[in-house]
């Protein structure tokens, strides 16, 4: 028996000849005749066998119709390009110091304008920022209506002493951070109106400001026990209250000091405050402080009676004073914590001193 070849094979190993009709054969032509139509789907008699081939569109669709070819959008870009001059070269920048670059001035929209501690904070600057003259110069008005009043009677010193205590009570939280604290500042501010209260009725005896100041250490560890915060804050509000009601209470020194004394301590403060803010290296600038409060001291007390011990008193004042100015420019402190514990702190800080020194001098 002869064997024939089937139609369409080679049984030489050519390609296989696909005969029109079949079902290999539409898709192979459409090959060879680069995609022409659907001729290559032509001779399917199943019509689930036609759908394994993707079908091609030859009619517009929306994208060919809405947008230009790429080349004539380039082209246009092309032509409303801006191109430099031949020979054209940019000016190279002017090197800015790291200090004054990334700062800007205030803006209606996205950032607000940085403060002047988070500056110092931000170019890595000693965390001890100055209060100033204008701080210096309220301390010292503040300090003059002290010793004016003092000098007038208790009840006339109560007036510019209430101040001094709120202010105290309130810059003292806003230098730990913590703002608003209301409950705090209250809370400080009721202890000094308590102090005062017992020094009038004691006859302004120094142990109803020890007494008040026990009762309102024991006061905010109940207050804070109450607390739902969490440990660490209830921690940390508590040493910030009983402070700043320590602080408050203490400046009620002046009210059972002698009058001649809270005159003198008052004006070495005013003094002191005022030098210290002047543009001088710190060394420098203390010493300054100290001598010009020993001669204010010594000037208010000639006047006073005090004499030359007046000098001594001045100059212990104005030391603790120092001491006061020092803590209220701790750690980036903000212009409102220099208008309230850099006016303060310096008088508050100076009461134990004018008490202490006046019951000695006098």
């Amino acid at each position: 028996m002869t064997n024939q070849p089937y139609d369409g094979y080679d049984p030489y190993g050519q390609q296989p000849q696909t005969p029109q009709g079949w079902p290999g054969h539409g898709h192979q032509q459409g090959y060879q005749q680069g995609h022409q139509g659907q001729q290559g789907y032509q001779g399917y008699d199943d019509p689930y066998a036609a759908q394994q081939y993707t079908q091609q569109w030859q009619g517009q669709t929306w994208e060919t119709q809405t947008q230009a070819p790429v080349s004539a959008q380039v082209t246009a870009a092309e032509e409303t390009a801006y191109l430099p001059p031949q020979g054209y070269e940019p000016p190279a920048p002017a090197p800015t110091p790291a200090s004054a670059a990334e700062y800007g001035p205030a803006t209606v929209a996205g950032n607000a304008r940085i403060t002047d501690a988070q500056r110092a904070r931000a170019e890595g600057r000693s965390p001890i920022i100055e209060p100033g003259m204008q701080p210096a110069a309220l301390t010292a008005l503040l300090g003059l209506l002290l010793a004016g009043a003092a000098a007038v009677g208790t009840y006339a010193l109560l007036v510019p002493l209430v101040v001094l205590q709120a202010v105290t009570a309130a810059g003292w939280f806003r230098l730990n951070g913590m703002w608003p604290a209301r409950q705090g500042i209250a809370l400080g501010f009721a202890g000094a109106l308590a102090a005062d209260a017992a020094l009038l009725a004691s006859d302004r005896s120094p142990s109803a400001i020890l007494g008040t100041l026990g009762v309102w250490v024991l006061l905010a560890l109940v207050l804070q026990l109450r607390s739902h915060a969490d440990p660490d804050e209830r921690m940390y509000g508590l040493m910030a209250t009983v402070a700043a009601s320590a602080l408050a209470i203490v400046a009620g020194g002046y009210l059972a000091a002698e009058a001649d004394a809270v005159t003198v301590g008052a004006i070495a403060v005013a003094v002191a405050v005022l030098a210290r803010a002047l543009p001088l290296p710190t060394p420098a600038s203390v010493v300054v402080a100290l001598l010009a409060a020993a001669g204010g001291g010594a000037a208010a007390g000639s006047l006073t009676g005090l004499g030359t011990s007046g000098a001594l008193l001045g100059a212990g004042a104005a030391a603790c004073a120092l001491i006061g100015h020092r803590v209220a420019g701790y750690d980036y402190p903000s212009r409102f914590v220099h208008f309230t514990a850099g006016v303060a702190l310096p008088l508050s800080a100076a009461a134990p001193a004018v008490y202490v020194l006046g019951r000695a001098l006098v």
